[in-house]
């Protein structure tokens, strides 16, 4: 292979690349987000200088991506947490866990998403819409909802998908120490929300060693909502260089 096609090449392995090279377009995203509060000295000792927090909120989310291309159907779960950025509110991405391993690839290599393998599943019981978290054969998270109580304004369930989103990207060296170190910034732009609904909500998190989400202790749920839509992710950039000004 000459050396203009390597170039050619996002991913490997070059004959068969663990992630397709598109732009993934998501159809019938459906989400169950809960907001709940949380310990803000627990928060602190996860959130990345120089985002800050206000209050002390959490959103844990599950998604279920009913078409993506390039990846087809799957689902994912994780965290986010409100933060600001010189005065600009937004999420930052905690961890996410999904069944589903070119997206992890992509969205770990492509942009900067805290992606690794877990077992999400999003189902109605007898009313209830129900999102949970298996890490392996263990279970770490339980979130219940009523299923479509209260229609919510599609304005607000849009605003809420289009926050501001932070991450952090670290790519190590040979040598074992930090490559890139950057916190990047994105934001959804292309969404159409299809419906939106609220409703009483409860979370629960169990403990586990590698997959921590219980280290953010649920306080209290703040709100709920089941959402679905059509989006296109935007892409990222950077906004803090953790390495600049380093000693070489």
């Amino acid at each position: 292979m000459r050396i203009e096609e390597v170039r050619r090449h996002v991913t490997t392995p070059l004959t068969s690349p663990a992630f397709a090279p598109v732009v993934p377009r998501f159809t019938d995203r459906e989400y169950l987000n809960i907001v709940y509060r949380t310990d803000a000295d627990a928060l602190r000792a996860v959130v990345p200088e120089p985002l800050t927090i206000d209050e002390p909120l959490v959103r844990f989310e599950v998604m279920r991506m009913g078409d993506v291309s390039g990846y087809g159907p799957y689902t994912e779960s994780g965290q986010a947490i409100q933060v600001s950025l010189d005065g600009e509110q937004g999420e930052y991405l905690h961890a996410m866990y999904l069944d589903n391993f070119p997206a992890t690839a992509s969205g770990r290599e492509v942009s900067a998403y805290p992606k690794t393998i877990g077992a999400p599943q999003l189902h109605v019981d007898h009313g209830v819409l129900v999102g949970s978290l298996d890490y392996g054969t263990l279970r770490v998270a339980t979130a219940t909802m009523g299923y479509k109580h209260h229609e919510l304004d599609r304005r607000e369930a849009e605003a809420q998908i289009t926050v501001p989103t932070f991450m952090l990207k670290t790519i190590p060296g040979y040598d074992g120490s930090p490559r890139v170190q950057e916190l990047v910034r994105t934001e959804i732009t292309d969404v159409t929300v299809k419906w939106a609904y609220t409703g009483p909500a409860r979370l629960q998190l169990f403990q586990h060693v590698l997959a921590p989400l219980a280290d953010l202790p649920v306080l209290e749920v703040v709100s709920a909502s089941h959402i679905l839509t059509d989006l296109t992710l935007g892409g990222v950039e950077p906004v803090h260089d953790y390495l600049e000004g380093r000693a070489s």
